[in-house]
């Protein structure tokens, strides 16, 4: 927790009767956050630098790449206590991971000089809390009025399912590799496609195959899996995953939704979602596998929360909606680093409109040449 030194114990100094502001970043690799801080409510305002209707809660949640601003009331008279803010990490996936607590102290002015005062400590969920995780998740909602209105699409253009989950890919020879066997390392993929990063970064590749006619990715990302399965129930023998640099072109201007669906391949595990280029609004979410049929009549297209990052359920799925009204290439990927690093991700092309200010502009001269 970082105050500003990274070598003491952060405090947060507080006097009695006040409204304090907030402002957290998850600023973590790999772990989904707890916070919470003890004897005290917290009132969540703000969601990736998005309005939303107040709500209280003791324990809140954040995801790595999210931002949340809540409001602090302190006490009313000085508690002659200290109060420990701690966070502690979500995590549902089969492998190891850094269980560590980490701990800051909110104090209070004492008008009575230096007196030794007791430390109480929150009481944060379980690790494995996805249940709360999703009744939190379901008290983000936009303010949606004259001031803020929730602009979320409400006739679909493009419609897209991905899987998102965890896999495997051979391990080189001679090589020893972290993996499910002594023979794999693993890999993470959407649409069973693991995504290879190329040589050339994807929007000057974008930019100049419109000059050269010359790429190396393409644009056959699968829009919905090419084998369907039972995505959350026993998983396929076939772990592996394919990989490619494919990517999804779609018109300017086209309303967009997709559903991020998890996958119990080698275990469910709830994945922090992040689109370049665009806020995004959540429409539904739910456990076990979307159902096409019947899950979209539940979704909320009055007041979804917008964001730019949200954690696909463990063992569940979840729908986004945004309008693609920026020009260019952008990525769309896990901000769990490691899984970044195997793969988990896809770009999306979104084409230039027919106005000038709705073009993608040239790189700059000075652009510096890999």
């Amino acid at each position: 927790m970082h105050g500003g030194s990274w070598t003491e114990t952060f405090r947060l100094k507080v006097k009695p009767g006040k409204t304090y502001l907030l402002r957290l970043i998850n600023a973590a690799l790999n772990d989904e956050l707890f916070f919470s801080i003890a004897n005290h409510t917290l009132v969540t305002v703000e969601a990736d630098a998005t309005y939303v209707k107040p709500f209280k809660s003791n324990v809140i949640v954040i995801t790595p790449g999210q931002t949340t601003n809540v409001l602090l009331n302190t006490k009313p008279h000085y508690p002659n206590t200290t109060f420990f803010m701690l966070a502690t990490p979500y995590f549902t996936g089969l492998g190891t991971f850094d269980n560590s607590t980490v701990a800051g102290i909110l104090e209070y002015t004492n008008p009575f000089g230096s007196i030794n005062a007791p430390n109480l400590k929150p009481t944060l969920p379980a690790t494995n809390a996805t249940s709360f995780v999703a009744n939190f998740s379901s008290k983000l909602r936009s303010l949606n009025n004259a001031k803020y209105p929730s602009n979320v699409p409400q006739n679909i253009g493009k419609s897209f399912f991905f899987t998102v989950g965890i896999g495997s890919s051979p391990c080189p020879k001679n090589q020893s590799c972290q993996g499910p066997n002594n023979s794999s390392k693993f890999a993470a993929s959407m649409n069973n496609i693991s995504f290879a990063l190329p040589s050339v970064a994807l929007l000057q590749q974008h930019y100049l195959f419109r000059e050269n006619n010359k790429s190396v990715y393409t644009t056959d990302f699968p829009v919905v899996p090419l084998d369907p399965f039972n995505y959350t129930g026993t998983p396929p023998n076939n772990t592996r995953v394919s990989n490619g640099t494919k990517t999804v072109v779609i018109p300017y201007n086209t309303s967009v939704q997709v559903v991020l669906q998890d996958t119990s391949i080698l275990g469910a595990e709830s994945h922090p979602f992040h689109l370049h280029g665009f806020n995004f609004y959540v429409v539904g979410q739910g456990f076990g596998n979307f159902n096409s049929s019947a899950d979209p009549a539940k979704f909320n297209l009055v007041d979804p929360v917008e964001r730019n990052t949200v954690g696909v359920p463990s063992g569940g799925w979840l729908a986004i909606r945004f309008l693609a009204d920026n020009p260019g290439v952008w990525l769309m990927h896990c901000h769990f680093d490691v899984h970044l690093s195997w793969g988990l991700r896809m770009a999306w092309i979104v084409e230039d409109g027919k106005l000038p200010n709705q073009k993608l502009p040239p790189p700059p001269p000075d652009l510096p040449k890999c």
